[in-house]
């Protein structure tokens, strides 16, 4: 039987980056994944192919929309090709998931492709494809085996109308009215996509307001604009049933008066949220505890109750982000390896896709007022920036809270385009503990969006924005 001193379960950014650095740091490491193709939800079917669509559907859009304005004739007839658009997406997808596999080579990291389940605390069988089952030794396991989207339980989901964010990255066709159940990241996401190809985009939202989990501004800017590029919003308004009748899919909800309101579309996206994944673990095979959300309860440390078996991602609490599975399975590589590592959770950011792109990291306005924290806010518009104007991107915002008496950063949150890379400065302000003034003080290029963030730095400094 073979034997390593880490076996990993689950090849996401998670488990993958877990593997990379075990490896680094000299312990011999197994990584096993189900699926013939490494890389999880995010390089398979979740942001990896859904940024390819949404880049793939910007610039049919600013063809059809902004070309002429920038002198660029195109004559005859603009057409999406829907078939070569999933083709490309899938060649990215492709050229990405082999680029994990080179890392897997390179850093001498054993791959067994199976289900991996729980033999007892240090044995995994790997269930083939052929039904055979092959166990390997770890000293240390990582359950890294991430999450799938959630639904309701009256759904239905048949992969052919009413779909989730899967299918919805492999139509055939473009729907003429696609009604989206959830007005989440993914949801607006690729109803971004659909409405930018020509579809008619309705979402349906429990909560009374989208991207309900970030600061109320940018869901308040996020909706404007997305308005303004004629998808339809119904907040406030609790799904009770969604049925098809041929090609007709039929969505009944109740609003916030207790009316009932019917939607009719030839596609149901169903994005509701995920939940992890841990279906044939057999954690009860190795007494690994789960909570009553289907996650793998861990400490500090993302340790489970069994010492020698930790989990990382979207299987434990905390945000469903790659990144973050990312940084904890750098945190449980270092630990191992007799480090001592951390993860700031409150500085891990959160983006979303759409153009504009909305990002933002540390405390919201809502969480601030709760605590009862004292706050200063500074917020410039990205319309005033001579680069926005330039591209032609004016919509958005950044705005900085800074805490009243020591003007420490206590969180930043933008709209606008390319935000979700100049979170970056803001992470990097916020993990050494800036000050509104030191970012203020900060030269930035111009022209650049960047330089939105120093004006509202700026603005939360005495309120001495000048390009406003």
């Amino acid at each position: 039987m073979t034997q390593y001193d880490v076996a990993i379960i689950g090849s996401g950014p998670g488990g993958y980056v877990a593997a990379i650095r075990c490896a680094q740091l000299g312990m011999k490491t197994a990584i096993i994944e189900k699926y013939s193709t490494l890389g999880g939800t995010c390089l398979n079917v979740g942001c990896i192919p859904s940024k390819a669509m949404l880049d793939s559907s910007h610039h049919y859009e600013d063809a059809i929309k902004h070309f002429e304005e920038h002198g660029i004739d195109i004559p005859g007839e603009i057409k999406v090709n829907l078939k070569q658009m999933v083709a490309r997406k899938q060649g990215v997808v492709d050229q990405t998931t082999k680029g994990i596999q080179f890392l897997m080579d390179k850093n001498k990291i054993d791959v067994f492709e199976g289900l991996g389940s729980f033999k007892d605390t240090t044995h995994v069988n790997i269930t083939k494809n052929d039904g055979k089952v092959e166990t390997i030794e770890a000293k240390n396991i990582i359950i890294a085996t991430g999450s799938k989207p959630s639904s309701l339980p009256f759904i239905k989901i048949d992969k052919e109308r009413i779909i989730t964010s899967t299918e919805a990255l492999e139509l055939k066709e473009i729907p003429k009215h696609m009604i989206v159940i959830g007005g989440g990241v993914i949801g607006l996401e690729l109803g971004q996509v659909y409405k930018r190809l020509g579809a008619e985009v309705t979402v349906v939202e429990y909560m009374d307001r989208i991207i309900p989990g970030m600061d109320g501004a940018l869901s308040k800017e996020l909706m404007k604009v997305l308005k303004k590029g004629k998808m339809k919003f119904n907040l406030s308004h609790k799904v009770k049933s969604v049925e098809r009748k041929g090609d007709e899919v039929i969505v009944k909800a109740d609003n916030k008066k207790g009316e009932e309101v019917v939607f009719t579309g030839d596609y149901c996206l169903v994005s509701v949220g995920r939940k992890p994944y841990t279906d044939g673990l057999n954690a009860d095979a190795a007494g690994v505890k789960l909570d009553d959300r289907g996650r793998v309860e861990v400490n500090g440390h993302l340790q489970t109750n069994v010492s020698n078996i930790y989990a990382i991602g979207d299987v434990v609490k905390g945000a469903m982000l790659a990144h973050k599975a990312e940084e904890e399975g750098t945190l449980v590589a270092e630990i191992l390896a007799g480090q001592k590592p951390h993860i700031d959770y409150n500085l891990i950011p959160g983006v979303v896709y759409t153009w504009p792109e909305v990002a933002a990291v540390g405390k919201t306005e809502e969480e601030l007022k709760e605590a009862g924290v004292s706050y200063k806010v500074g917020q410039f518009p990205m319309r005033a920036l001579g680069r926005a104007r330039a591209s032609m991107d004016i919509d958005g915002f950044v705005k900085i809270l800074a805490d009243s008496a020591t003007d420490e950063v206590l969180g930043i949150h933008m709209v606008g385009a390319r935000v979700a890379d100049l979170i970056a400065e803001a992470v990097t302000a916020m993990e050494f503990r800036a000050s509104a003034e030191d970012i203020a003080r900060m030269s930035h290029a111009h022209p650049t969006y960047a330089e939105a963030v120093k004006e509202a730095a700026m603005a939360a400094t005495a309120d001495r924005a000048m390009h406003i």
